[in-house]
Formats: structure tokens, C-alpha cells, sequence
């Protein structure tokens, strides 16, 4: 499937590595990281990707597939920053789609999903809910729960205790874990896991599942392209 006519993406890196994260932590994946976030959360890991000016190469959707091809890896994580913003990027979900590529969308929460969901090749979403610490909650968009499916996720970034109650209330009120998977992961340095496994406990959250970033603890918790 040719891609020539489609416009560039703006990618910051490429890499192959495992997920850290998400359904399919601990597979391989190919990941392409696209610049640029509407978002500023306070623990935001990617920072340096998130400005307009941010180091990056212009490539076609077709150069993109591939690299892809190339690696010989099947699942492929699409990321940034906030992938969903680039122009036309909906055109190289569906030429990996195609091809056979499992393809995962780790996406902020504030954008909206239905064109992507509406795809002839729909791929999966990781989406994160900002809770209050990250000073982001008021962009997301809850409507965004109606479209997911068993093969998604939602990913709750935790960063204290008044973080998990906000989180409690939003997976009652949507009925997240009948939806799709749910993760609790802890800001890094901010909250122990422990804490997040007594939360657990306490409320009973048998379908919630505790999440560490795996490549974190491989790898040093500021090295990219991993």
C-alpha cells in the first residue's frame, strides 16, 4: 500500500524496544514518537518532545511503514507528545492497519477519538485520564470512554493519595473495568507502588491493575530511545 501523496509527520525518534507499559508490556514494539502536546502535566516524562521547535525529521507515512517493515516487528506503539495531532496521521494507522501491524495509540486523553475509532482499520488506545496533580484534568474529554473496546485501556498516572480517590470515582462513574483494561501508574519518585497496592486492597479493585514502567527499571529512568 503506497502512502507518496500523504502528508510529512513530524517524528522526533525511532526505535525498537519493549512496551513499558500498557496491555502488551514486556513485548517488543516499534515506536515512533511525534512531536508536539497540547498538554503541559507537571510529571510529564517527554518534555523535550512536546515544544513546536522541538529537533525533528520531516518523513512521509510511507518512510514511516517502512522503517516499520524493516524491523521485523509486528506491534507498533505510536506516541509523543500527543500522536493524534499530527495531520493526517489517521492515513498511517490505516496503511500499518493494512499491513497486518497490531498498532497501539498512547493518546493524552484530551483528543477527541471518534475519527480514529471510525478508521477502516481500528487501532488500539492506551489513553490516559490527567487526574488534579497534573494540573491537566479539566481537557479531558470523558466522552472518549463511549468508544473504547476490550482491547483498550485507560491509564490513570497516580501521584497521591488524592489522586487515587479522583481516579475511584472516575472508573465507578464511566464503569471503566467493564469497558476496557485499567492501569493505576505511580508518577516516578512521587508515590510508592506500595501505596497504590493498599489502595487496591482497600477498595476492592479486583479488575485494576498496578503498572510500572518497565523500561524505567531496565533502563536509566532519563535515557531515550528506549
Amino acid at each position: 500500500m503506497r502512502c507518496e501523496n500523504m502528508n510529512r509527520l513530524a517524528v522526533v525518534e525511532k526505535f525498537v524496544s519493549i512496551n513499558g507499559e500498557g496491555t502488551h508490556a514486556g513485548e517488543l514494539a516499534v515506536f515512533l514518537r511525534f512531536r508536539g502536546c497540547n498538554l503541559n502535566c507537571g510529571f510529564c516524562d517527554t518534555k523535550w518532545a512536546n515544544a513546536a521547535d522541538a529537533p525533528a525529521t520531516e518523513e512521509s507515512a510511507e518512510e514511516l511503514v517502512e522503517y516499520v517493515r524493516q524491523t521485523g516487528v509486528q506491534n507498533v506503539t505510536l506516541t509523543g507528545g500527543e500522536p493524534l495531532l499530527q495531520p493526517h496521521i489517521g492515513e498511517l494507522i490505516t496503511a500499518l492497519g493494512a499491513l497486518g501491524y497490531r498498532v497501539e495509540i498512547e493518546t493524552n486523553g484530551s483528543v477527541a477519538l471518534e475519527p480514529f475509532a471510525a478508521l477502516a482499520f481500528r487501532p488500539c488506545f492506551t489513553m490516559d485520564y490527567k487526574l488534579p496533580d497534573s494540573g491537566m484534568e479539566s481537557a479531558m474529554k470523558p466522552e472518549n470512554f463511549d468508544l473504547l473496546r476490550s482491547q483498550d485501556a485507560v491509564k490513570f498516572v497516580v501521584g497521591s493519595r488524592s489522586d487515587l480517590n479522583r481516579a475511584l470515582e472516575v472508573i465507578r462513574q464511566y464503569a471503566l473495568t467493564a469497558k476496557c483494561t485499567v492501569f493505576f501508574s505511580p508518577v516516578f519518585g512521587a508515590i510508592e507502588p506500595v501505596e497504590i497496592v493498599e489502595f487496591l486492597e482497600e477498595h476492592k479493585l479486583n479488575r485494576v491493575r498496578l503498572q510500572l514502567q518497565l523500561h524505567k527499571l531496565i533502563w536509566d529512568p532519563q535515557k531515550r530511545g528506549v
